[in-house]
């Protein structure tokens, strides 16, 4: 495959963050090209939001073999030489409750540096594969379906819905995902949004997105595979286990993965959560929880798979849910 970085950029003292998607074959990007529709330019959308219309483009779009074949976005990348990144805004700690059902599974090893999830519970109805259109391309990231007043709220990456500039589009979310299977079905989103930082200036400190998806068959998406919970503002240096569908080698998307231990401060660029993980590209996205219970697979999200520095490849680092994080909830919720 082949890869197509970006060029680096700097603002107001944050990282230059270098992205790279891997690439498509020529001929299979050129026809996915076609699916994204255009809005009439009387009529322009609100950026991130998706009409009626558009979702319904979006579950056509997305077959068995678009969805077999949609590249990983890359975890983000770092170099050594980006400097500075302004740090969160703390708050006062908040807990959102799971509203995810658990079962009976076997303690599984901690830590852990990656490895297929075969506990099962809450967590693997909760997390699943997210695919959009990214500059004409097919991608795929990962998410998490959260405890939220709409029933509607998926946790993802910021740049799993935003990227380069630009919102992402035919953006779905498939709950579950397995082997190519879809048992809990492919829900559109009605709008993606991210924090006031990533949208401007794709802060890495910030780079926490979120999707409200629409009704499927008349449910809404936690009534159907249940809700995780939440934790803001909680500190560092906490055990948390972390989830995702990697996609690049030596992943290929079809298993579900987690990470777990305990996480340390990123000494180095940034104010996130680090963790010993070797998690890939397809990972972006995926869940990070304190307080999780391996007996019912539920606990606190508390960040989302970000990004890797160069010469650290065995270490994945996630965004501290701080004030601008709850703050993105708040608004998904309320969508």
């Amino acid at each position: 495959m082949i890869g197509r970085p970006r060029s680096p950029r700097s603002s107001g003292g944050t990282p230059r963050v270098r992205h790279t998607l891997l690439g498509v074959l020529a001929g299979v990007a050129a026809l996915l090209a076609t699916g994204v529709t255009a809005a009439p330019a009387s009529a322009a959308p609100e950026p991130g939001v998706m009409a009626p219309s558009a979702q319904r483009n979006a579950l056509d779009f997305w077959t068995p073999q678009r969805m077999r074949a949609a590249t990983p976005l890359d975890i983000l990348s770092v170099d050594r030489s980006e400097v500075r990144a302004s740090a969160p805004r703390k708050g006062r700690t908040a807990v959102v409750a799971p509203s995810a059902p658990g079962s009976d599974v076997g303690p599984l090893a901690i830590p852990h540096g990656g490895g297929p999830w075969s506990g099962g519970g809450a967590v693997a109805k909760t997390a699943g594969r997210v695919f959009f259109t990214y500059q004409g391309r097919t991608a795929s990231c990962s998410g998490n379906a959260v405890t939220s007043a709409n029933k509607s709220t998926v946790i993802t990456a910021g740049h799993c819905v935003k990227m380069q500039g630009a919102w992402h589009t035919n953006w779905v979310f498939v709950p579950g995902y397995h082997d190519g299977q879809r048992p809990y079905g492919t829900w559109a989103a009605s709008k993606t949004l991210s924090t006031p930082q990533w949208t401007a200036s794709e802060d890495i400190n910030y780079d926490i997105g979120a999707a409200v998806v629409a009704p499927l068959d008349g449910k809404q998406l936690t009534d159907v595979v249940g809700g995780q919970g939440l934790a803001f503002n909680t500190g560092y240096n906490k055990p948390m286990y972390s989830f995702g569908f990697p996609a690049a080698a030596p992943y290929d998307g079809e298993k579900f993965v987690y990470c777990s231990g305990t996480t340390f401060r990123d000494f180095l660029l940034s104010s996130d959560h680090g963790l010993t993980c070797n998690m890939t590209g397809g990972s972006s996205g995926g869940p990070w929880f304190t307080q999780f219970d391996e007996a019912t697979g539920t606990g606190l999200q508390s960040s989302v798979n970000s990004f890797k520095y160069n010469f650290l490849p065995n270490a994945m680092y996630g965004p501290y849910f701080g004030a601008d994080a709850q703050n993105l909830y708040q608004s998904a919720q309320s969508s």
